[in-house]
């Protein structure tokens, strides 16, 4: 296989990127130009808190991904939806994955990324009515946008309401970009979830390959 001229330096790049502590690289043409050629094939992201800063995949290959503690036990059919970790303890462990300096800016996102907490309704004959199920997770990557504080997308898998696709899974960043997948029964809806998870990090546009969206 012919050598990529380009891969040398390419890796030098990566390399600043990694021990850069502004994540920046010279404006300069051959950098910019790597640059290029790095987001495009996915191995680096703009950063979600350094203002004009980088953050390659591998040093996001490290981070944790959050989702319910208890989603295997829900996957294997041990316990029911209602008994799901909750979508604030999820993002309170992400939260304290982050460094303190970056808590507050994470934090004035709870609302839109955690929702607001479940409550059972109850209909007049006595019958408990259950609120859909909505179940938080969060991957490192980016979209369209840079993700989350952390570098972070936010999903979840849920209940659409919608007869033909019953569930879903997103994905987005921290702005408009988001990724859909609609699957006729809950078996495959985690299924797609497990992929998600095992997926990461990526960039959204990279979640077409597993059957989502661009939406």
């Amino acid at each position: 296989m012919p050598h990529d001229p380009h891969e040398d330096f390419d890796h030098a790049v990566l390399d600043l990127i990694e021990h850069n502590p502004s994540g920046t690289v010279p404006g300069t043409p051959a950098y910019q130009d790597a640059l290029k050629r790095l987001y495009a094939a996915h191995q680096v992201y703009a950063d979600a808190d350094r203002k004009d800063g980088h953050v390659t995949a591998r040093s996001l290959a490290k981070r944790p991904s959050f989702h319910a503690k208890n989603l295997d036990e829900w996957i294997a059919g041990r316990i029911e939806a209602e008994a799901l970790e909750a979508n604030s303890g999820i993002f309170d462990r992400y939260l304290q994955s982050l460094p303190s300096e970056r808590r507050a800016k994470a934090e004035a996102r709870r609302l839109v990324v955690a929702g607001r907490p479940a409550h059972h309704r109850h209909k007049h004959e006595g019958t408990v009515v259950h609120d859909p199920v909505h179940s938080l997770f969060l991957v490192p990557g980016a979209g369209p946008h840079p993700g989350l504080s952390g570098n972070y997308l936010y999903g979840s898998v849920y209940e659409t309401g919608v007869k033909a696709s019953p569930w879903a899974v997103n994905v987005h960043d921290n702005d408009d970009g988001a990724a859909l997948f609609e699957a006729p029964t809950l078996p495959e809806a985690l299924a797609k979830l497990q992929e998600v998870l095992e997926s990461a990090p990526f960039n959204l546009d990279e979640l077409e390959g597993l059957g989502f969206r661009m939406i």
